[in-house]
């Protein structure tokens, strides 16, 4: 998909609303983790030190309306420390007084609209409210990945009113763009997928997808003993969704047929409930206990296919591994894609907390910063967002 980046957008003298993910981490009031606002700032300094107006905007949290703990102030606040300038923070979205204000600030400003979940018309996409957004601004730029896959309002609704010669994709936005065009349009071989979570109704879009495009998919978390279920293979107490076993029969015939290997854990840490720490390894998982992790044989297992892998993209923890006794797993998984000489994606979500959590995000080639947006992406979705960008060929 072609998209033209910020740089290539003539921004002097023109107001730019830009979209970003603001949405950080407050307690009390105090902004916890400042890194979607620093991964913000090349975007933003792009756009005024050649003589644009940056209108930035971005939601924060889920209001149900006005919500005073969740206003913006806070993070134009970080924003102006760390841009070294002046951000002027709204205390309301799109009214008359702020469209005059807009209008007034000088070439060179920035200033950030309100959570733009106050006004239900962000998420509904209602017309009114996206005309008045819109009509603040005379360029667009997206660079808020994370919300790509949301139809709303400041992602699908805006640009679309501007005309696809006024928008543009930021910085981030175009990163995350080219990472995921390098694992779904032309990747090194082998193409090797990894995929966890809780449950297999959440991935298995992902997994119908993937088996057309890639050479091997390593399952492991509960979704793992829904697919060994389907093979047969005993999982005791295990989760398992029922209703998709024959759908998880019919996406390893698929498999079958398309020459394409997937790997199911062929070892377990199991415990006889989700918050026991009486860990027990287990080749074949007795009744009365419960998968929690992948073992050591299939960690290796997985490790040696990450490593002869051309390019791996990841999405889903192998277990649960917030607690100790099952964070082995995802572990060994994370440490194999940051060894992978190959080009190595995580996509956002748990994954990207796993990989951060052992210390090995900078070792990774790109980590995503949208975990509904990846995964819509490899299921094969159109994102909302991703399309408004696009220019015509």
């Amino acid at each position: 998909m072609a998209f033209r980046n910020v740089e290539q957008m003539d921004v002097k003298g023109r107001r730019v609303l830009v979209r970003l993910d603001l949405n950080v981490p407050l307690k009390g009031g105090r902004i916890t983790d400042d890194l979607r606002i620093r991964e913000a700032l090349p975007t933003v300094r792009s756009i005024v030190r050649r003589g644009g107006t940056a209108i930035c905007m971005s939601h924060l949290g889920r209001p149900k309306g006005v919500d005073e703990g969740l206003r913006l102030a806070p993070v134009a606040a970080r924003m102006a420390e760390l841009l070294g300038q002046p951000v002027t923070a709204f205390t309301e979205i799109n009214s008359d007084a702020v469209a005059r204000a807009v209008r007034a600030l000088p070439p060179g400003s920035v200033c950030l609209l309100e959570n733009l979940r106050f006004d239900p018309g962000e998420q509904k996409g209602d017309p009114a409210f996206t005309q008045r957004l819109a009509a603040l601004g005379e360029l667009y730029v997206d660079d808020a990945f994370g919300t790509a896959h949301r139809p709303d309002a400041s992602v699908a609704g805006v640009p679309a009113l501007l005309g696809r010669d006024k928008v543009a994709a930021g910085f981030l936005m175009e990163k995350e763009l080219r990472a995921f065009a390098n694992v779904l349009e032309n990747p090194a071989r082998p193409l090797v997928a990894i995929l966890g979570g809780a449950k297999v109704s959440d991935k298995l879009a992902v997994v119908k997808n993937l088996v057309e495009r890639v050479d091997a998919i390593l399952v492991g978390g509960a979704m793992a003993y829904t697919f060994l279920k389907a093979r047969g293979v005993p999982v005791g107490a295990s989760r398992v969704e029922a209703d998709f076993v024959e759908e998880c029969k019919t996406v390893l015939a698929r498999a079958r047929v398309r020459g394409v290997e997937i790997l199911l854990p062929s070892d377990h840490v199991c415990a006889p409930a989700f918050e026991s720490d009486e860990a027990r390894l287990a080749e074949v998982i007795p009744d009365g206990l419960m998968g929690l992790d992948i073992g050591p044989s299939s960690a290796a297992r997985y490790a040696e296919k990450i490593a002869s892998a051309g390019t791996v993209v990841w999405n889903g923890p192998m277990g649960v591994f917030e607690r100790t006794p099952y964070a082995a797993g995802t572990r060994a998984v994370a440490q194999a894609v940051a060894a992978c000489k190959g080009y190595t994606v995580v996509g956002g979500g748990d994954s990207a907390a796993a990989v951060a959590a052992f210390g090995l995000a900078d070792k990774v080639k790109h980590v995503s910063t949208g975990g509904g947006a990846s995964l819509e992406l490899l299921e094969g979705q159109a994102l909302p967002g991703i399309v408004a960008l696009s220019t015509p060929a």
